[in-house]
């Protein structure tokens, strides 16, 4: 099983899933040095997915890719073509740009780019298996950590915004099983967190896995805009600005998939935080 974005927050865990059930791995990095990084028993090759020819040595003799997009929208044919001439299965990690919920139907370049693949993979007779994770729940750590770990107040847009975070483990368990598992060629899966949770409520959890209150207070969209707008593309900032404002007093939506799968409930908000406290307070 070949994993890209061997390193990344939910690659890198679907390699120990997969070693941990006993599958031979190999693992696509960009850089060399990554490697150390990597379990031993893991076998390393150095590629890039805008040099799709740098994937020969990786694919060679794999029987199945868990794919991850981290590269410009225009090498994507070039690449599911490598997939295709190399492999007889991907597991694409995509986003539920499909899904009828306002959280996830505002204007998304994302969502754009991953419909873009999948009609791609469609199109070359790969066995497929698609999976969507929602709202990353190690999303909060880019957003909240800073703030939280300085002891300031978190302050944020939509606090009644609802989602239903899914832990980054439970995405990683899902792609591993439906990688070296059968039964699961053409299947499309949402995954969520068991929990419709407001973002307010979120920040409550993490206070409560620390000990501590954590001061929340609401910031207008603008505000918020003028803030990130230096370290996050702006279409990013608009695209959840956008989404958070439509799921305001909407029920997350949940479902059953991730337990479906695993055979196990999904790990809740309040477990993750537990789990990765020290993240906000000494950095991850």
């Amino acid at each position: 099983m070949l994993v890209t974005g061997a390193t990344g927050r939910v690659g890198r865990v679907v390699i120990d899933q997969l070693l941990d059930a006993g599958v031979p791995v190999r693992a696509l990095t960009r850089r060399s040095e990554a490697a150390a990084t990597l379990p031993a028993k893991a076998e390393v090759f150095v590629g890039d997915l805008t040099v799709p020819e740098s994937l020969d040595p990786a694919l060679s003799g794999a029987g199945a890719v868990f794919l991850v997009w981290t590269a410009p929208p225009q090498a994507a044919e070039a690449v599911v073509e490598r997939l295709a001439a190399h492999v007889r299965r991907v597991v694409f990690l995509s986003s539920p740009h499909q899904t009828p919920h306002p959280l996830f139907q505002q204007p998304n370049s994302m969502a754009v780019l991953h419909a873009g693949i999948e009609r791609l993979i469609a199109a070359t007779g790969l066995e497929s298996t698609i999976i969507r994770p929602g709202m990353f729940a190690s999303n909060s750590l880019a957003w909240w950590a800073p703030a939280i770990r300085a002891g300031e107040v978190v302050r944020w847009p939509y606090n009644a915004s609802e989602s239903a975070p899914v832990d980054d483990r439970d995405i990683a368990a899902v792609a591993a099983r439906t990688l070296y598992q059968g039964g699961y060629v053409g299947g499309d899966y949402v995954l969520t967190g068991p929990e419709s949770l407001t973002q307010a409520a979120q920040v409550d959890v993490i206070g409560d896995a620390l000990g501590r209150r954590i001061a929340f207070e609401e910031i207008a969209p603008d505000e918020f805009r003028s803030l990130w707008e230096s370290t996050v593309p702006s279409s990013a900032v608009d695209m959840l600005l956008a989404a958070w404002s439509a799921a305001v007093g909407q029920p997350a939506y949940i479902t059953t998939a991730v337990a479906d799968i695993l055979g196990t409930a999904p790990r809740t908000f309040r477990q993750w935080a537990v789990d990765h406290a020290i993240a906000f307070t000494e950095g991850s």
